[in-house]
């Protein structure tokens, strides 16, 4: 059986400038996941322009967290507020994101912080994303997952959708930090879809 061709997106923060989505689009990028929060307080200003401007180019976008340890409830209500105000729970959006990285966020926190935010937006799918080493060593999906989360590894071997480490419900794989998407100034996080999962697998 042949795989089919692999969707790509990308991962954005404040840091990143987008010059030209017109030719972002063009080089096949399908979705975009836009870090809009962090912690209890912290918004980017910026996020509302981007995901307008990603989702006026065609393509899919999304919101993302950044968890800091503690106050699990008043970070996921912080995020959903944000990202509700942001339009980015819409059906056909990228699903909600919880980015961890910090320290002492661990299985307890990601599994209260899905539970809540999906009371509060009233969405089912949630992306989980974490580097390799969280994954291989600080987080235990299978304590927390189902068939509507979806795991997102950060690995940068270089091999769009081959993550190297294997989940069930492991269906996107950032493979690249690079200068080669065309319309953007400096490097920026890319991501696949890993097979078998598809785009409509992580959208809402």
């Amino acid at each position: 059986m042949t795989e089919p061709e692999i969707e790509r997106g990308l991962t954005l923060t404040h840091r990143e400038q987008v010059l030209d989505w017109a030719a972002v689009r063009d080089a096949e990028i399908r979705f975009a996941s836009v870090t809009v929060s962090e912690n209890v307080n912290w918004s980017d200003a910026g996020a509302e322009r981007t995901l307008a401007a990603a989702q006026r180019a065609g393509l899919h976008t999304g919101a993302r967290h950044y968890a800091r340890p503690g106050a699990v409830h008043d970070q996921a209500e912080h995020f959903v507020r944000t990202a509700s105000k942001l339009g980015a729970f819409a059906p056909g959006s990228l699903a909600p994101a919880l980015e961890v990285d910090a320290q002492s966020v661990d299985d307890r926190f990601v599994k209260a912080w899905i539970k809540h935010v999906r009371h509060a937006a009233r969405v089912e799918r949630v992306l989980v994303y974490a580097d390799h080493e969280c994954w291989a060593h600080r987080l235990h999906p299978d304590r927390w997952t189902d068939p509507e989360v979806v795991l997102w590894l950060v690995r940068h071997n270089g091999i769009a959708g081959r993550a190297g480490w294997f989940h069930s419900r492991l269906g996107l794989h950032q493979y690249a930090c690079a200068e080669d998407v065309p319309g953007i100034s400096g490097p920026v996080a890319q991501d696949a879809v890993v097979y078998p999962f598809k785009l409509s697998d992580v959208l809402l």
